[in-house]
């Protein structure tokens, strides 16, 4: 008699799927929500002027060297102790630096608890694909993962919605509170098999070995090719969109553009393109066909955006729509991190990599704003754009399809 098959799709009905996508869905609303807040809570802390985007700007860059540091240290920790323990201790710790920061009365209260907040906010979305991609079977995972990245994206929307309606101050609460929330449901969600049995089977096994990247060439083309694929998606969101009202005024939009706005817009199509490029790589059993599908047609949109002269302001929010649309390749990149490399290191990678290509909006930022000066804000997006896609180009020329890889395995 032949044994049916369970269909794919059931198996995301999973606590840990459950448990990551909610937990990015706070990442996102905490990550987001001081640059949707960012005018009210530095005016009411007694910013003027100028200072709001200087000192604005310097938060948001405290914010991402967090990241970069949090990811390394809760990428590290994830392979030697655990993917439960970095999501338990992420978690633990930004909730408590966004509760903390509805108290802030000074900017460096303020910049303090951003950068405590970026280190726990660097280790939610690593270790919650990491347990994902290792709890389900293979024909699964990149379903698994699109759903973690698409809760997560509403995220955004869900910090408009709340900062709209209540205070800044309030709206740092009910991040910190829901975070806290998500850490008691996390209680029941059991550890990875396949890293547990690393734990108990091989426990002299180098674990979480960061420098181990760079010391091997297989191993660095393989780690560098998955963070450049991700630049051009980081330069859509942290310059074009958050900086959309300055766009908006250099291309004569016709009415107001608000930031805020675009960031929604943005990433509900976002959340679109993921669900998108999910299904298409389990229908095509390719995660390379697919990305560099989404990666030609994210390089079309953003070029295509400097020609929106004397749009309407609808029309503009509605390319934001499409442009994350056809940009919703997250959820593909971050699982091809996950299934790149052996369980000993795969945290450390998974963790990393999305908070590297964050971190990369410092070098991003500081060459536009370098070209900006000389060249105006348009042609300063056209030159860095068509930087970042040629990254992005050469990332995904590096990568070696993983669609069907055995994730059960070590790095030497």
């Amino acid at each position: 008699m032949q044994t049916k098959h369970k269909s794919p799709w059931l198996y995301l009905l999973n606590t840990a799927v459950l448990v990551a996508a909610l937990g990015y869905f706070v990442d996102i609303y905490d990550l987001l929500l001081f640059s949707i807040v960012r005018v009210k809570s530095l005016t009411d802390i007694g910013l003027t002027g100028t200072e709001l985007t200087d000192k604005g700007l310097l938060l948001i860059n405290i914010q991402m060297a967090g990241l970069l540091i949090g990811g390394v240290v809760f990428g590290i920790l994830g392979d030697k102790k655990g993917r439960l323990s970095i999501l338990f201790g992420s978690i633990l710790l930004y909730s408590i630096a966004n509760l903390c920061n509805g108290f802030v009365q000074s900017f460096e209260a303020y910049a303090i608890l951003r950068f405590l907040a970026g280190i726990g906010l660097a280790g939610e979305l690593g270790a919650g694909i990491s347990l994902v991609s290792e709890t389900l079977p293979k024909e699964a995972r990149g379903l698994g993962t699109m759903i973690v990245a698409t809760v997560g994206l509403f995220g955004a929307v869900f910090a408009w919605t709340i900062a709209d309606n209540f205070t800044w101050r309030t709206a740092y609460f009910i991040g910190g509170g829901g975070g806290l929330l998500l850490l008691a449901m996390r209680i029941g969600v059991y550890e990875s098999g396949i890293y547990t049995k690393l734990s108990a089977a091989h426990s002299h096994i180098s674990r979480g070995n960061f420098i181990s990247l760079f010391t091997n060439w297989n191993r660095f083309k393989r780690y560098i090719s998955n963070i450049l694929m991700g630049i051009q998606f980081w330069f859509m969101v942290g310059i074009l969109i958050t900086l959309s009202p300055e766009f908006a005024k250099a291309l004569g939009i016709q009415g107001k553009v608000e930031a805020g706005k675009a960031v929604v817009f943005c990433y509900l199509g976002l959340a679109v393109g993921d669900v998108i490029s999910g299904v298409l790589s389990y229908l095509m059993k390719s995660r390379k066909k697919v990305l560099v599908l989404f990666l030609c047609s994210a390089g079309v949109s953003l070029l295509a955006y400097f020609t929106l002269s004397g749009i309407s302001s609808s029309l503009f929010y509605g390319y934001c729509f499409l442009m994350g649309i056809l940009s919703g390749y997250w959820a593909l990149f971050v699982t091809v991190a996950a299934e790149n490399f052996g369980t000993n290191i795969r945290a450390t990678v998974a963790t990393t990599v999305p908070n590297f290509v964050r971190g990369s909006l410092i070098p991003i930022s500081a060459l536009f704003t370098l070209l900006k000066a000389s060249m105006g804000i348009l042609h300063a997006g056209i030159v860095v754009a068509l930087v970042c896609i040629s990254i992005s180009v050469l990332g995904i020329s590096l990568y070696k399809e993983t669609y069907s890889k055995d994730l059960d395995y070590l790095e030497n």
